[in-house]
């Protein structure tokens, strides 16, 4: 992940400056535009070069520290106790720890998410092509670049935050009930919560979907879109259940995170008077005095 987040760094600010470049080349003073020429086409989405690229770097930044803190082995993990029947789990999550686990399921997973990734990055250059427009290449890059970076920063946060033993560990914890002296030392093996290779994988399809129903309204595009995206979501999820990594309930969570952010992020640089963004919090005293009220409301 840590090295993911260097190469995204990278590009965004190349793309950055390609998009500055660009745009300044596209502005002409309006009696060099030969008439003949349709005028270009409204942008659908816009981004600021600063902004932007800050956030990315931010979060790329951010998630990357995150990796290399959990693989120096200096954060403990969760212990179970010796006591504790997996009886105890949700009914939902019972069968990731009784399952035989399938020793390539993680490579599975890994060849799923690896082509959403390359997705990503095929897809803007694409819609530039279909659009005739670099500048829709170098925004949809950047949309894809913050979804995932936001994406992979709130994912490690959560995982060092809650610390849940991986199925693995429940399993391992059942071959070492009659050791007294057997203590884990893995941090990766109580970093469960949530999946990452789940959050990403919906990140990319949310996105991928936003942007196609946006900019292909009206064509199957998006409907296909949505069902290959979810498909192969859906298959990185099962794949990390089967290989021990994740309890059901840590791809669902992570699913719904991925999915969330991957939305989120290209409706907020959407060009449109009919997607209205308004977001507002308030406090204020409560009548009594004894008290206060929180208000939050958004319009999205």
């Amino acid at each position: 992940m840590a090295k993911l987040g260097t190469a995204i760094i990278a590009c965004t600010w190349a793309a950055i400056s390609l998009f500055e470049q660009d745009a300044a080349a596209q502005t002409l003073p309006p009696s060099t535009t030969p008439l003949s020429e349709k005028p270009p086409a409204a942008p659908k989405f816009s981004v600021q070069p600063v902004t932007d690229g800050a956030i990315v770097a931010v979060n790329a930044g951010f998630a990357g520290l995150l990796d290399l803190v959990m693989g120096t082995g200096e954060i403990r993990p969760q212990q179970i106790s010796p006591t504790f029947q997996t009886s105890s789990l949700l009914k939902i999550d019972r069968g990731a720890v009784s399952q035989r686990f399938d020793p390539d399921a993680a490579m599975y997973s890994n060849i799923g998410l690896g082509t959403l990734i390359a997705f990503a990055l095929i897809d803007p250059v694409v819609s530039g092509f279909r659009e005739k427009s670099s500048q829709t290449t170098l925004v949809d890059g950047i949309l894809y670049a913050e979804a995932v970076t936001l994406t992979v920063g709130v994912t490690n946060l959560a995982k060092i935050a809650v610390r849940r033993p991986r199925p693995a560990a429940y399993k391992d914890l059942d071959e070492h009930r009659g050791d007294p002296n057997y203590s884990n030392a893995n941090t990766d093996s109580s970093l469960s919560f949530f999946s990452g290779h789940a959050s990403v994988s919906a990140a990319i399809t949310a996105t991928a979907t936003y942007l196609a129903f946006v900019r292909s309204p009206g064509s199957l595009r998006p409907w296909i879109t949505l069902a290959a995206g979810t498909a192969l979501t859906t298959f990185v999820a099962f794949e990390r259940v089967r290989a021990g990594a994740h309890f059901p309930t840590d791809v669902i969570a992570g699913t719904m995170a991925g999915a969330g952010i991957g939305v989120l992020v290209p409706h907020f640089h959407r060009v449109d008077s009919s997607a209205p963004r308004t977001f507002w919090v308030g406090a204020a005293p409560a009548p009594n005095g004894t008290g206060g009220t929180l208000s939050l409301s958004g319009i999205f």
